[in-house]
């Protein structure tokens, strides 16, 4: 993909877009992948692999049609990804067969195509059939109805979390410092060029179209754009990024012994996190603890001035003061 050209109009129309159909394919990805970023991610494919593992034993077709879709050489079939919608809300369930039924109606001649651009060859002799896009979109329906739909509104919260959380970072630094760790081969190069990736593709210009961003929790990630109209326009392009490390990860963090008994281990807990502006919202989907209880906590530290807060657009962010800073640090944090 190389870099993008993007202009301020570009910009100015970007946006956050959660999207149930990228996180369920991004956890579709983590199945096939098997290979946990961190111990929570282990115990949740622990839990739900072997079932995963026992469907596709059961239709060998989708068993062999997946690697070649999910991007063997990666390349993921651009079928399969989407620009997500964005004039829904995070509902879910009806936004996800909203998006869901996109992939269903692939014509079968176009997902060939996308097939065998990603698998950078013709397809298998079983793979030759015209009901890959249900096939795909029948597994991406059990990956959601099993493994993520559940946990939705958790996983809900996390992403609006890390949404806010870059809101804030956007408009204390800008674009280049809110783009630049959503990958690690993301970056602001400046004059209009923002670096997607180092593959040696040559350059794309987004002037007039719309850039989405779409955080996903596993942590994977992807580009997706519109397939061209009939005048050679692509109008809509995402880039779907995983949660920051902090966000991906739904352990509570943890405080130091002695620093939880001087303030209590909720408390604590929330000092601790606070390297970082964050938001009450922001708080709540990284803690587990209610809204009351970290509105509790954060006036008790405010009023210790352990921590301070600040405006950033409509959302208020708390971050560590400098007397919170060496009570942490005196703690061994």
């Amino acid at each position: 993909m190389g870099w993008w050209e993007v202009n301020a109009d570009t910009l100015a129309s970007s946006r956050f877009v959660v999207s149930p159909l990228c996180e369920t394919t991004a956890s579709l990805m983590a199945l096939e992948k098997d290979s946990p970023a961190h111990p929570a991610e282990r115990r949740w494919l622990d839990s739900h692999g072997p079932a995963y593992r026992e469907r596709l034993t059961a239709d060998p077709v989708t068993a062999l049609l997946l690697p070649v879709t999910l991007g063997r050489h990666r390349w993921i079939a651009d079928f399969v990804t989407p620009v997500p919608s964005h004039e829904g809300g995070a509902q879910g369930g009806a936004e996800f067969y909203d998006e869901l039924v996109r992939i269903r109606e692939t014509p079968a001649d176009t997902a060939r195509a996308d097939l065998e651009i990603a698998h950078r060859g013709p397809l298998p002799g079983p793979l030759l059939r015209p009901d890959l896009p249900e096939r795909i979109a029948d597994l991406l329906e059990w990956v959601w109805r099993e493994t993520v739909e559940p946990d939705w509104p958790r996983r809900r919260r996390v992403i609006e979390a890390d949404v806010v959380a870059r809101t804030g970072q956007l408009s204390r630094a800008g674009w280049a410092a809110a783009l630049d760790d959503m990958h690690p081969e993301m970056r602001w190069l400046g004059g209009n060029r923002l670096q997607i990736n180092t593959r040696a593709f040559p350059p794309r210009q987004l002037m007039g179209s719309q850039l989405l961003f779409v955080p996903v929790t596993p942590r994977m990630g992807w580009i997706s754009t519109d397939r061209p109209d009939s005048h050679g326009a692509v109008h809509r392009n995402a880039v779907v990024y995983r949660c920051s490390g902090t966000l991906a990860e739904p352990e509570r963090a943890a405080a130091p012994e002695a620093l939880a008994r001087l303030l209590g281990p909720g408390r604590a807990g929330v000092l601790v996190l606070l390297d970082a502006p964050m938001s009450t919202t922001h708080l709540v989907a990284v803690t587990g603890q209610g809204l009351g209880s970290v509105g509790r906590h954060l006036k008790v530290l405010l009023d210790a001035g352990l921590v301070g807060r600040r405006r950033a657009g409509r959302s208020v962010l708390y971050y560590r003061t400098a007397a919170g800073d060496v009570l942490v640090r005196a703690q061994g944090s």
